[in-house]
């Protein structure tokens, strides 16, 4: 279940042409999910594009997201579906923030490069 999960948001990011798309194993390191997704937009229409995609085709499934924020701000996004959190960022917020740095090299599951 969560394998097809992480395929419809991967293929969502993909089809919104989602930068640097990272999934992050972190189940034996958090409690608060098992996986990140992270995505990055090169501008706010994208951000939002591919934040309306992965909602859109999780909730097509039957998938809904529990909590969802940054919306309006369309700067940084987040999408809770439980054992999964994807954040979708506008790429100058995302190299800020630099999530990853948080988790260990050891958490990497998947990295697609654009």
């Amino acid at each position: 279940m969560v394998e097809d999960k992480l395929k419809i948001i991967q293929d969502a990011c993909e089809n919104k042409k989602g930068v640097d798309i990272k999934v992050l194993d972190i189940k034996r390191m958090s409690s608060i999910a098992d996986y990140f997704v992270i995505v990055s937009g090169n501008s706010s229409t994208q951000v939002g594009a591919l934040a309306d995609d992965i909602e859109d085709k999780m909730e097509a499934a039957g998938y809904h997201a529990t909590n969802l924020e940054g919306k309006n701000s369309l700067r940084w996004i987040l999408l809770d579906f439980d054992d999964i959190i994807v954040h979708v960022f506008h790429k100058d917020e995302r190299e800020y923030y630099n999530i990853e740095r948080l988790w260990t090299d050891d958490s990497v599951h998947e990295t697609k490069e654009d």
